[in-house]
């Protein structure tokens, strides 16, 4: 049972046993009168039953000694070799089931998010995601970062059509290219949108001057990390306690209330009514913040008598409850 668990340990034994046989008879043929370099070199073909002639004419105690060196040398060295070669095999026949196991994983997502670059960005946008219950895929070209990721992975290169395929760029619903270099993404950009145009691609941009061109490639949002994160520093300054509020809400998971948004569908009751018709805080519990227009526009703290339009976002907050119950109110008829 100590063998399966730690596999190691029967090389280690294995190797340990080899070391002492070859010390051993290295050691007897000395004592037969051999020098040092026959001595090693006698013990070796024993051990190994190459064949080749001795050095120097066995006496009779000598040959009793070569055959007790036969029986035990290839015992030890076939144990040995076995134990390694187990290793090798169980490894390999390991790492070959768990990337079976892997794919088929994969196989199996559907609206799943593509994370492109196991950086310190695509790490934070990984762990967001999974907190929400969003599946994860991650491609990278770095092996050693990818065997700590825990979610299903992609090893090979992003501008690889096949590497994209492998992880479910037909079934994904959003990308997020976040690699080291804006040339990476917005060649990412390019390739997923020629290959999916309705996939959503959120990229990441490390210069101003490389987000007009990513959203010209097909990017749907551009972030910049560095400029998110002064516009952060800054809002601390001015206005702390909303920023706490807003993290906790949307990033901790601490308090009770959430923020999030809801389509509204062309067959939900909610279409063609007005908040105060609809009566979406009495019958769900969820309070409606601001509706965004399918024109892009915002309209913040609406008024009962605003009217909601099939395509419009309500952007919301209430609890998983109230919120699940305000989705589905949104897109069932």
């Amino acid at each position: 049972m100590m063998d399966r668990v730690n596999p190691f340990r029967r090389v280690r034994i294995g190797l340990l046993a080899l070391a002492l046989v070859l010390l051993g008879g290295t050691v007897g043929y000395l004592l037969f009168g051999f020098d040092l370099i026959d001595a090693i070199y006698q013990t070796v073909i024993t051990v190994t039953t190459v064949g080749f002639n001795s050095p120097h004419p066995l006496s009779t105690g000598s040959k009793g000694f070569t055959i007790a060196l036969i029986l035990l040398g290839v015992g030890t060295a076939l144990y040995t070799f076995s134990a390694v070669l187990e290793v090798l095999i169980e490894g390999h026949m390991r790492e070959l089931v768990r990337r079976r196991r892997m794919e088929r994983d994969i196989a199996r997502m559907d609206r799943h998010v593509i994370v492109c670059g196991w950086g310190r960005v695509g790490r934070e946008v990984a762990r967001f995601l999974n907190n929400t219950g969003r599946d994860v895929v991650v491609i990278d070209r770095d092996l050693e970062r990818l065997s700590a990721v825990p979610h299903p992975t992609v090893h090979g290169d992003v501008t690889d059509d096949e590497v994209l395929h492998q992880a479910g760029i037909d079934r994904a619903a959003t990308l997020v290219a976040a690699l080291d270099t804006d040339a990476d993404n917005l060649y990412v950009t390019l390739a997923s949108k020629s290959m999916r145009p309705n996939l959503q691609i959120i990229a990441r941009a490390r210069n101003e001057s490389s987000e007009a061109k990513l959203l010209r490639a097909g990017a749907d949002r551009v972030v910049n990390p560095q400029q998110l994160g002064g516009d952060r520093m800054a809002a601390f300054v001015t206005q702390p306690h909303v920023v706490d509020f807003i993290d906790v809400v949307m990033h901790d998971g601490t308090l009770k209330f959430r923020l999030e948004e809801q389509t509204v569908s062309g067959d939900s009751p909610l279409a063609g009514s007005t908040l105060r018709s609809a009566e979406i805080h009495t019958r769900t519990g969820a309070l409606v913040l601001a509706i965004r227009r399918p024109d892009g526009s915002f309209l913040t703290n609406p008024s009962p008598g605003e009217a909601i339009e099939a395509g419009d976002v309500l952007i919301s907050v209430g609890t998983a409850e109230q919120l699940g119950a305000l989705a589905r109110f949104a897109t069932r008829p």
